[in-house]
This record gives C-alpha cells, sequence and structure tokens, in this order.
C-alpha cells in the first residue's frame, strides 16, 4: 500500500513539473520565434539573390545593373544572380518582380521608363506602381543628352530651336523607342519651345545613335551614358544635357536651362524594387547594402566612365521620387499625345 502511495506521488510529481515546465517554456519559445535572429529576415539573405532586368543584355539599364552586381552580392555575402526579361515596354520583367514572392530573393533593377514613363502610356498595366512594389534604393542619377548629328548646321540649343521654327516638321528626333525616356524628353522640348519636330522611333538605341552618326536623322534625346562614346569621339555633337545640374562626367556641357530653355528638366534615374510587402528588417538591410555598394570604390571606378552620377538615401526618398516622375510624365504624355503602339 505504502509502494503504491511513493508511486502515485511520483507521477503527481511528474506532472506537476511537467506543467510548470510548459508554463515557462510557453514564453520563452514565443520570445525566440518573435526575436530577429529566428526570424526569416534575421537571417536574410542565405542563397542566392535574383535581380530582374527588364531589358536586354547590353542595354543602358543592364549595363548600370552589371556595374551594381559584384559590389551588391558582398555587401549581402550572397550571389546576385542578373535575370534579363525584356520586353513588352519593361512590363514583362517588373511584373515578374511584382508577382514574386516578398521575401528579398526577387528584386529588380529598373529605369525610369518602366516606373514612370511607360506606366502612362500602357493601357493595362498588369500592376500598380505604387501599390506593388517596395522602392529599395536609387542606385544612379542619369542624363540626357541632347545631341545633334554633325551634319545638322546647328552649334547650340539656341541655334537648334530657331532652326526648327524656320523648318517646321523637318526636323526629326530619334529615339530607342516609344515610351522611353529619349521620347518623353524630346515631347517635352517641343512643348517649351514651340517647334515642330518628327518624332522617329527605333526598336532599340545603338540603331537610333548610328543612324544620328551617319545623318540619317537629325537630333537625339538619349541617356548619356549611352551615346557617351560618340559624343567623346565627336561623331554626334553634343548640345546639352537635359539634367538640373551638369554632368561630372561631361562638364563642359551645359544643361538646358544654361542652353536657353528655362524650366527644362530631364534626366535618368535607375534604383532597386522589390514586391510590395517585403518586411521591414528586410527592406533595410537591401538599402543598407545598395546604399554601401555604390559607394564602394571599386563600383565608382566602373560607374565614371559613364558620366552618371551616383544615387543613395532611404526607400522612402526613392519612393518620393518615384511618385513625383510618374505625375510629371503623365502630364506630358497627355498635352504631346505620346503612346505605346
Amino acid at each position: 500500500m505504502q509502494a503504491k502511495s511513493s508511486r502515485t506521488a511520483m507521477v503527481l510529481c511528474m506532472v506537476v513539473g511537467a506543467l510548470t515546465l510548459q508554463g515557462y517554456a510557453a514564453p520563452a519559445l514565443a520570445q525566440a520565434q518573435s526575436s530577429p535572429s529566428a526570424s526569416p529576415a534575421g537571417s536574410y539573405p542565405d542563397k542566392p539573390v535574383r535581380m530582374v532586368v527588364p531589358q536586354a543584355p547590353g542595354s543602358a539599364t543592364d549595363t548600370l545593373a552589371r556595374f551594381l552586381q559584384p559590389d551588391l552580392a558582398r555587401q549581402l555575402g550572397q550571389p546576385v544572380v542578373i535575370d534579363n526579361r525584356p520586353g513588352g515596354a519593361l512590363v514583362i520583367g517588373l511584373e515578374n518582380v511584382a508577382r514574386s514572392p516578398a521575401d528579398g530573393y526577387s528584386i529588380a533593377f529598373a529605369p525610369v521608363g518602366g516606373l514612370a514613363i511607360s506606366p502612362n502610356m500602357v493601357a493595362k498595366l498588369p500592376y500598380d506602381v505604387l501599390r506593388d512594389f517596395q522602392p529599395l534604393g536609387l542606385v544612379a542619377r542619369g542624363h540626357m543628352l541632347l545631341a545633334a548629328s554633325p551634319s545638322l548646321p546647328v552649334r547650340n540649343v539656341l541655334e537648334l530651336i530657331d532652326y526648327a521654327k524656320k523648318n517646321p516638321g523637318k526636323l526629326m528626333n530619334a529615339s530607342s523607342g516609344n515610351g522611353t525616356p529619349g521620347q518623353v524628353s524630346g515631347e517635352l522640348f517641343k512643348m517649351m519651345t514651340g517647334t515642330d519636330i518628327v518624332h522617329v522611333p527605333y526598336k532599340g538605341g545603338a540603331q537610333a545613335i548610328a543612324d544620328l552618326v551617319a545623318g540619317h536623322v537629325h537630333i537625339m534625346f538619349e541617356s548619356l551614358n549611352s551615346i557617351a562614346p560618340h559624343a567623346r569621339s565627336g561623331k554626334v555633337r553634343p548640345l546639352a544635357v537635359g539634367s538640373a545640374r551638369r554632368s561630372v562626367g561631361f562638364p563642359e556641357i551645359p544643361t538646358m536651362v544654361e542652353a536657353g530653355v528655362p524650366g527644362y528638366e530631364a534626366s535618368t534615374w535607375s534604383g532597386v524594387v522589390g514586391p510590395a510587402g517585403m518586411p521591414r528588417p528586410i527592406v533595410e538591410r537591401l538599402n543598407q547594402a545598395i546604399n554601401r555598394a555604390i559607394s564602394s570604390p571599386s563600383f565608382l571606378e566602373r560607374f565614371k566612365s559613364i558620366g552618371d552620377d551616383p544615387g543613395g538615401g532611404t526607400p522612402e526618398e526613392f519612393g518620393a521620387l518615384i511618385k513625383s516622375e510618374l505625375a510629371k510624365w503623365a502630364e506630358v504624355v497627355k498635352r504631346s499625345g505620346a503612346k505605346i503602339d
């Protein structure tokens, strides 16, 4: 009888002990699950990160992405794999990222054309730029260069405006395609100067630049990082940059305002975005990595050859830039009637 009572007491002690341990363990487990080190964000990244480029290899956007790639990978401690997905006015690649899991392993390297221009020109966009993307960091601020064919008898912007007014509808403005920064920069120029210049879209910048060099077209608004070699060699005549300040790489080229068009500003920029809904720690981790990558000596060494300026800043600052540029180019597109066929 005494042995049975002892066994009962022992069982009761074990049950009470287990319940007591459970009482302490449950809060501890909950705390561990909520701690950053135990969350996916705390260990991010623990595998390669895919960076979608919505343009073809060799494009200006692809070049910038590949400038960023090695230093971003170094900062993250994981490979960054570039995934080129061109087509659809940059929509195909950006839609792929917008529909990807918001875990930080699918991001996009996106230019102004994809985030602020083509959204105003595509009738049925499969995403909302402000709703479906998380801005992560501004990588580069670039310059649109107004360049003229050497065969055109003008030496500066005022001479170009005078020539265009004396020859309405005869000047041809080449661009790398409909919905590109080159097209809308030209439309803004026409609106602000009261000139009649014909837009000639190409399927890519290389052929457009080649025809400008050959004199088959007369002028072109093109990103400086694409046309810089031709401007340096004298194959095209640089007239002005569209940005608010001169290019560090081409300090001798005036801004459009300095050249005689007050209030004109059209510049390029590129940055990294991810799907909406990304955890804040991952957003901050990527933003920190981007800012450190674009400040590294190796990135700056690669970067200085193209005449652009490094970006930087917070995700919120990049988001504000996207929002303001969307509104600005919406107005230009509406007034000019520019569209993507």
